[in-house]
């Protein structure tokens, strides 16, 4: 069998017989990928993919550490798998390190499968620890796909579950609307939208609301910053309100934005911190929900009312101990402000060539693009939720970028940037020579 004839056979199998998400079956369009070192993906035509999005912002030290497979291997040659309620060496470490790396006294890890799994554990620890039911998040938010997650994120991938979603969940427009209003300084506005926040937490009950949850820095949804002390009022609101604050920084999280986390940027730090992606680089799927040893304290006498079979697998937890060693000794999350700061640069220079380049909205490298179809009004080529026809000139762009090489996250009117940690200035100057190319399509439309 030939490698075309391979090819054909994986996506033929994979298309008869798995569903893939998010997604219309019958217009799947799979990559079919052989091998992954570094930034780069290669298929079975030989071609090199450079990853522009970490998979999905999620492989932060890169594709094929053999440092990593090691330390699974030897994991799984001394134990694979204990119920939760038994212990491992691997346990004691990556407990104590999470410990090292987390601010104030978030202490305690709770092991999860993934980043919504995290999250639906916090919903459920913050409603026993607080006896209240509410839980507040934002509309432009991402928490995953889990009826707990999607609830209380505002993502529009929810909307086809809207029937079944978890009741008690509670959310905030985000703070662009106050910040837009003309002829008024930051403190002001900065006044307005906590305001705003506060009417919502007494409209719902101050002694209802369990926990307000947040991205430490924005993703999915188009990389929306903070304006600079929300976040930082936010959590004081909680402080008087008795209101938990969890972090969500499953994507934000593990040096993407420059430190190890998202909320750090905020001079915050949260009650609970829900993690997964670059926890194990997604070579094995974890996540981790981290806790304070107030909350934790509770559940000394008080038993501790969820679990999960694969608690503390000991082979996740050591691709996760491995690759948290890996940030330390490549020094990534330095690398990753150094190489944010020279695509902020790069992606200036393009702009005397592309009309339609919009504003790009960055953190270390978490970074998004916007596409206009309007310069003046600053109109992007595909609105918020949009699909059909409205998705015409954004599916050109991903086709483009695709056809030239490259494997990144396209949405609406955004092209997300958000290479590996370990990527370097030639790696950046490639990929966005591609993106640079594909921008001519939507220049060619610009009104």
């Amino acid at each position: 069998m030939t490698k075309q004839d391979s090819k054909n056979k994986i996506i033929e199998d994979s298309k008869n017989y798995s569903l893939f998400s998010w997604s219309a079956q019958a217009s799947v369009n799979p990559l079919a990928i052989e091998k992954a070192h570094g930034v780069y993906l290669y298929d079975y035509d030989g071609n090199k993919i450079i990853d522009f999005s970490s998979g999905l912002m999620s492989v932060n030290i890169g594709h094929g550490d053999s440092r990593v497979t090691d330390a699974i291997t030897e994991q799984m040659q001394s134990v694979s798998y204990v119920t939760p309620s038994c212990t491992t060496e691997i346990r004691a470490k990556l407990s104590k390190k999470l410990s090292e790396i987390c601010p104030g006294d978030l202490n305690k890890a709770f092991f999860t499968l993934c980043g919504t799994s995290s999250i639906d554990n916090a919903i459920k620890l913050a409603r026993l620890y607080t006896g209240r039911h509410k839980i507040i998040g934002r509309y432009r938010a991402f928490h995953g796909g889990s009826i707990g997650g999607m609830s209380v994120g505002g993502d529009p991938r929810k909307l086809a579950n809207d029937s079944q979603q978890m009741p008690n969940a509670i959310h905030l427009d985000d703070p662009y609307y106050f910040f837009n209003l003309k002829n008024l300084d930051h403190d002001t506005c900065l006044s307005l939208s906590l305001d705003y926040v506060e009417r919502i937490i007494h409209f719902e009950g101050k002694e209802n609301i369990a926990a307000m949850i947040f991205e430490g820095e924005s993703g999915s949804s188009g990389c929306l910053h903070y304006p600079e002390g929300y976040l930082k009022g936010v959590k004081k609101l909680c402080e008087k309100y008795g209101i938990l604050f969890i972090a969500d920084e499953v994507m934000s999280g593990f040096g993407r934005t420059g430190k190890w986390f998202g909320f750090e940027h905020h001079d915050i730090i949260p009650d609970m911190i829900c993690m997964a992606k670059g926890l194990t680089s997604s070579y094995l799927p974890l996540g981790c929900l981290m806790v304070s040893d107030r909350i934790a304290e509770k559940f000394n006498t008080t038993p501790l009312m969820i679990g999960l079979t694969y608690n503390a697998h000991p082979v996740c937890l050591a691709a996760a101990l491995r690759v948290i060693e890996i940030y330390e000794e490549d020094n990534l999350i330095q690398n990753a402000q150094k190489m944010g700061a020279y695509i902020e640069q790069k992606i200036n220079d393009m702009r005397a060539l592309h009309p339609s380049m919009g504003n790009f909205r960055n953190k270390g490298l978490l970074g998004c693009l916007e596409v206009l179809k309007n310069k003046k009004t600053g109109t992007l080529i595909a609105p918020y939720n949009a699909s059909g026809d409205d998705l015409k000139i954004s599916n050109r762009i991903a086709a483009k970028i695709r056809e030239l090489g490259m494997y990144t996250f396209v949405r609406w009117g955004y092209i997300f940037v958000a290479p590996p940690l370990t990527i370097n200035k030639q790696e950046i100057d490639e990929g966005l020579a591609i993106i640079s190319e594909a921008l001519k399509i939507s220049d060619s439309l610009i009104e």
